[in-house]
């Protein structure tokens, strides 16, 4: 049997760097959200965009990485490659989740305390498959596809888009991908400035003119995470074969500042002119990501910021795939102590943001690499 195993081509570390920019700010959003009253109320407003960065990220990475390597490389050897690059820390993630559970018992997860330890194991074990569980499924009481780690809900869509760019994508001239970005694009406008056309939007008037949702097997959640999934993905792919990139002076820090601007950007609109976000998330989406992806990708890096982008790139998967287990105590801490003082909370979670990063830390150079390279040696040379 031929080899499937591929030596990874060079790097672009400041899209390395960007994806750790992106995931701090993302376990700050998560952290912020458990005393938001909603999303027009949220502090670092549009962390929740994080994703669809990295969306955009991981389409122009997969084009760099493979596009010019089916000749040497079968479908079944693309998807082995995913999968030791993404399910360990998939099943870290999930049995991190498993662990705490009943630690996060609390008002705000009112399934907690009405599920088995055989029910916790089963859904661990079928968590592990990266299959979404149903709302019949759900074990914690907020619909997630993972209720052990919510945020896995985007790595299972990542999973899909990897079939279908293996599968169909891979196979389209720059011109199919570009037509086939302006209907991804018409569904990202759908959603953003809540134009319905497929009439299974009723239900989120909380996040109106917002891409937030995507985590439930519902059919606005499907919805929303298709829309949310067919743009970032594949204009990154476009982006990374029409290789028009962007030479920016101190990218990395020009990029970091231009991402965390655009994430913590306050709600645009307010509750009267809700359009108004939709026109700040759909313009970022479909405009700006991009364009941050094209500087990243064409700028040079170099001196402390190479050490920088190392650190942040290495981190930032698993960070973000183990940040919410921990999460869901400080939840579980906060409905339980609403009167502590204002001191206290934000000690909590400052330590809680330390904790996931020195957790992510130690997960990835004690258990991720490893496994990754016995995976590589055992599995991918075979």
């Amino acid at each position: 049997m031929a080899s499937t195993y591929l030596a990874s081509k060079p790097r672009y570390e400041i899209l390395d760097g960007l994806r750790g920019v992106a995931a701090m700010i993302v376990v700050a959003f998560h952290l912020f959200e458990t005393y938001s009253k909603g999303p027009v109320f949220q502090i670092l407003n549009h962390g929740y965009l994080a994703v669809d960065f990295f969306f955009v990220l991981s389409g122009f990475v997969i084009g760099y990485a493979y596009d010019d390597r089916w000749n040497k490389m079968t479908t079944w050897g693309f998807f082995k490659r995913r999968l030791v690059r993404l399910h360990p820390m998939v099943i870290m993630g999930t049995a991190l989740g498993a662990l705490l559970f009943y630690f996060s018992d609390c008002s705000g997860f009112p399934l907690i305390s009405k599920t088995s330890w055989q029910e916790l194991i089963m859904m661990m074990l079928f968590a592990f498959t990266m299959l979404p569980a149903t709302t019949k499924m759900d074990i914690r009481g907020w619909g997630e596809t993972n209720p052990l780690n919510g945020p896995a809900w985007s790595l299972q869509w990542e999973y899909i888009a990897n079939i279908l760019y293996a599968t169909i994508i891979r196979h389209f001239s720059k011109t199919m991908l570009a037509i086939f970005l302006v209907f991804a694009a018409f569904l990202t406008l759908n959603l953003t400035m809540n134009w319905d056309v497929l009439n299974v939007l009723q239900t989120r008037n909380y996040a109106a003119y917002t891409v937030i949702g995507g985590w439930s097997l519902t059919p606005d959640k499907i919805c929303i995470g298709a829309s949310r999934l067919l743009y970032p993905v594949f204009a990154g792919l476009l982006l990374s074969r029409i290789n028009k990139l962007i030479k920016v002076r101190a990218g990395f820090w020009w990029c970091s500042l231009l991402i965390a601007a655009l994430l913590v950007m306050p709600r645009i609109g307010g509750t009267d002119k809700m359009w108004m976000n939709g026109i700040y998330e759909s313009t970022t989406i479909i405009v700006l990501f991009p364009l941050i992806v094209s500087m990243g990708a064409g700028s040079n890096v170099s001196g402390r910021s190479v050490t920088v982008c190392k650190f942040f790139g290495e981190i930032s998967y698993p960070l973000y795939i183990i940040h919410y287990p921990l999460v869901y105590l400080q939840v579980a801490w906060m409905r339980s102590h609403p009167d502590a003082p204002l001191g206290v909370h934000i000690f909590v979670s400052i330590s809680v943001f330390a904790m996931a990063i020195a957790v992510a830390y130690a997960c990835l150079k004690l258990y991720d690499i490893p496994v990754r390279n016995w995976l590589k040696k055992n599995w991918l040379m075979k």
